[in-house]
């Protein structure tokens, strides 16, 4: 068995979604395992890891969109340090994710056709986010 780990660094983009996916292929490749697991973890609270829909940008405005409303900016939360944004983030990030396991299958990520990885930035500015990739398998 093999453990490859390595880390990511990810400059975002406030408020968008940044595709990985070819950053972790790129990790899968070089780990050499040919079946097992990736798993993704991003050190953060206040943006998430998700895999969603890579060939109608439309599905992911509507995210945004939908996210916007769910967990709104505004001055009523107690925790806001950091600005009207910064409540907020935390609320997107606790109904996502800021973890994913695919499968590696013959060197490759088990993705669907229309699946992408994506660090999805709930905060009003660019930040430099880190993803810890830790792949296991033979």
């Amino acid at each position: 068995m093999k453990a490859h780990p390595s880390i990511l660094r990810v400059e975002t983009r406030p408020r968008a979604f940044v595709d990985v996916t070819k950053r972790v292929e790129d990790a899968v490749r070089e780990s050499g395992v040919k079946n097992g697991i990736c798993a993704i973890f991003l050190r953060h609270t206040s943006a998430s890891i998700v895999i969603q829909e890579n060939a109608d940008p439309a599905v992911l405005r509507d995210l945004q969109k939908w996210m916007s409303k769910v967990a709104p900016e505004s001055d009523v939360y107690e925790h806001d340090a950091e600005g009207d944004d910064d409540m907020p983030a935390h609320l997107r990030t606790a109904v996502t994710k800021s973890s994913e396991s695919i499968p590696i299958v013959d060197g490759r990520l088990a993705l669907g056709t229309w699946q992408a990885i994506y660090v999805w930035e709930h905060r009003a500015h660019a930040h430099t986010r880190e993803l810890v990739v830790q792949i296991l398998g033979v």
